[in-house]
């Protein structure tokens, strides 16, 4: 177990190791075991941030020609599901010189393009697979053995808990994946959940999407497939991260991005709030105060629309007052200039605006015109 921790939020959370990190380690002990024949119960490695880690080494089988043995995931106090899961390594000699990395029971295999590893490939990513590189490496140098090594990685029960992760719907079949790109899991990491979804804009750009249909989470989802009758897969999950999502969007050379949202959420923007995320401050009244008063909504009816706990409750206030479509196309627009002041006009942004009460509420000129693009796709 790792004694590692940060302090985030005036909380101090203890550090864990990836699945990658597990691999290589698995991989590493294997290897010592098959080349030396001495049982190894810790191994050491380093990862690629430069933390040493000693880990203990699990259900050692040694063969004749092969030794299989496993790290147990500890993700700290991130809530990752692989944590308490067994990674194994099974190492055994190869017909060929070098080692040869594959993937087992409950490595998923990669169906779609855009991933970090080719179509046919197991879903063991580039940095995992060097570490596991390197580290085999290190013990045939340290053994004086230059002939190959194969090594293939497993998690039983990696199939069915590859079901609570993004794999099903990035194209990840069988199995989950083995990730980590410093070996070191920090708990609730916000570039972690950037990174996802990069990976799945990458994998929508690399098989020929020009537009993209993006959604902050489950409400959104729910309004895409009630309203507008396409399946939520279709769109990509953006969280908070909607500044993010729509810089990677330019960077790939997307020509057009559409986001649907509940007011909560997309309000925020037109306050220039593009990491949506409440520890960032909370605005949504204010802005709806704003736009309003500038909609000619009365001084008291403004004050009261202040108190309002629920950006549904402004609304019916605007409903009340006759002013909900010149006040919500306001905030629309200024949603409009915001989105194209972030990717500096260099794709065309939208976005659509409802509420779980009220339904479709407003949206930008062009967004009827990228939707019907993102469906022609």
């Amino acid at each position: 177990m790792m004694d590692k921790y940060v302090v985030k939020d005036g909380k101090r959370l203890r550090l864990g190791y990836t699945t990658g990190s597990c691999a290589a380690a698995a991989s590493k002990a294997a290897a010592w075991m098959l080349l030396t024949g001495q049982k190894k119960e810790k191994i050491q490695i380093r990862t690629v941030n430069g933390v040493d880690l000693e880990l203990d080494v699990k259900d050692v089988t040694q063969g004749k020609d092969y030794v299989s043995c496993a790290i147990e995931k500890d993700s700290g106090d991130d809530p990752d599901v692989t944590k308490g899961y067994l990674v194994y390594a099974r190492v055994s000699y190869g017909e060929t010189q070098g080692v040869a990395i594959t993937g087992g029971e409950g490595v998923g295999v990669v169906t779609k393009r855009g991933l970090d590893q080719p179509v046919g490939e197991a879903a063991i990513n580039s940095v995992p697979r060097r570490m596991i590189r390197e580290n085999v490496e290190e013990v045939c140098t340290a053994c004086d053995y230059t002939g190959g090594l194969s090594v293939v990685i497993s998690v039983p029960g990696g199939e069915e808990l590859a079901k609570k992760t993004f794999n099903p719907r990035l194209g990840i079949v069988g199995g989950i994946s083995i990730l980590g790109t410093t070996g070191i899991v920090e708990p609730m990491s916000e570039q972690a959940l950037v990174e996802t979804i990069r990976v799945e804009l990458r994998q929508r750009r690399a098989n020929g999407a020009d537009y993209v249909l993006l959604t902050p989470g489950n409400y959104g989802s729910d309004f895409i497939k009630n309203n507008i009758d396409i399946a939520p897969e279709k769109a990509v999950l953006t969280s908070n991260f909607i500044g993010e999502a729509f810089d990677t969007c330019k960077e790939l050379g997307f020509r057009g991005a559409l986001i649907i949202g509940h007011i909560g959420k997309l309000v925020k923007i037109a306050g220039g709030m593009l990491n949506t995320h409440s520890k960032y401050g909370d605005c949504r009244m204010d802005i709806m105060a704003a736009h309003s008063g500038a909609a000619g909504l009365r001084p008291e009816r403004i004050e009261e629309m202040l108190d309002c706990a629920t950006c549904d409750d402004a609304v019916r206030i605007l409903k009340e007052e006759n002013l909900c479509q010149e006040a919500l196309e306001r905030i629309t627009r200024r949603i409009a200039f915001i989105l194209d002041n972030r990717v500096g006009g260099e794709l065309e942004t939208g976005a659509v605006m409802f509420s779980k009460e009220y339904g479709l509420l407003s949206e930008t000129d062009n967004a009827q015109a990228l939707l019907k693009r993102i469906l022609e796709e």
